[in-house]
């Protein structure tokens, strides 16, 4: 449990796998959306899948997307979710490690979950060495060529002021104003977006190949893309796509040697 608290300022953080447990990555459940029945019926899914895994899980890298829009008032959340939060804060008071990487949709996620069930909070993507072997972590938007649009969206939306004036907005007005946009854009909600685009085009596979060339990265682990993919890019480095809990309820899982993308409901993804 030690080695995952190191300082996670540093440039890459160490973990310490134990014999016998597995590390878990998840991405883009999207809960809120497209409303409150259905994503119940994803949080409830999601609640046994953590069950299932709780008794081997060393760590559980949750890689952005998990709600379908959040932010944090000073003294107020977005109300919900209380089922899939108190589970989470159960296998963190049972000693299991959770991660959590903001992204396009809870990037103004702050300190809540770091300070109620001690969630690493990253706001962007992370170098993580696992027993020596080097991986790429994040959520993937805007990484990649083109999309300039998306990431000067971003860098606005980022922005400490954007945030502060947002704040001045009433919660019952401003968590209504989010959902309504996060709704709007329905492919990056999961809806629509689960079509490959082909090797080339692939934006991920393509910022993964060009971070290749500057460091021997034996795993690039991402969500973004809703689409399971697990692609060798060379002898010796992998690219995984956690997919999604929408339509694929997908999910990686490192035991120390290997890593396998996995469905709830499916036999392992080919």
């Amino acid at each position: 449990m030690k080695e995952f608290k190191k300082k996670a300022t540093e440039k890459s953080l160490r973990l310490s796998l134990e014999k016998g447990k597995k590390i878990y990555f998840v991405s883009d459940l999207h809960l809120g959306a497209p409303g409150a029945l259905r994503s119940l019926e994803r949080e409830k899914k999601f609640i046994r899948w953590l069950n299932a895994i709780e008794t081997d899980a060393q760590a559980l890298f949750i890689l952005g997307d998990f709600f379908d829009f959040w932010f944090e008032y000073k003294e107020v959340i977005p109300k919900g979710f209380l089922r899939v939060l108190g589970k989470l804060t159960h296998m963190h008071d049972q000693g299991i490690s959770l991660f959590f990487f903001v992204g396009n949709h809870d990037f103004w996620m702050s300190n809540y979950l770091r300070d109620e069930m001690g969630m690493q909070i990253f706001h962007q993507r992370k170098e993580i060495i696992i027993n020596s072997r080097l991986f790429l972590i994040g959520h993937g938007d805007g990484l990649g060529p083109k999309d300039d649009g998306y990431k000067r969206m971003k860098k606005v939306f980022t922005n400490p002021l954007a945030k502060f004036l947002f704040r001045w907005l009433h919660p019952d007005i401003g968590v209504r104003l989010g959902k309504y946009f996060s709704l709007k854009n329905k492919s990056n909600s999961g809806y629509g977006y689960t079509a490959f685009l082909g090797e080339n085009k692939e934006f991920l596979i393509c910022y993964a190949e060009k971070k290749l060339k500057e460091k021997p990265y034996e795993f690039f682990i991402f969500g973004h893309r809703h689409l399971p993919l697990n692609k060798a890019l060379n002898s010796k480095s992998q690219y995984i796509n956690t997919g999604d809990w929408v339509h694929h309820f997908s999910y990686a899982e490192y035991d120390g040697k290997k890593i396998s993308l996995k469905s709830f409901t499916k036999e392992n993804l080919k």
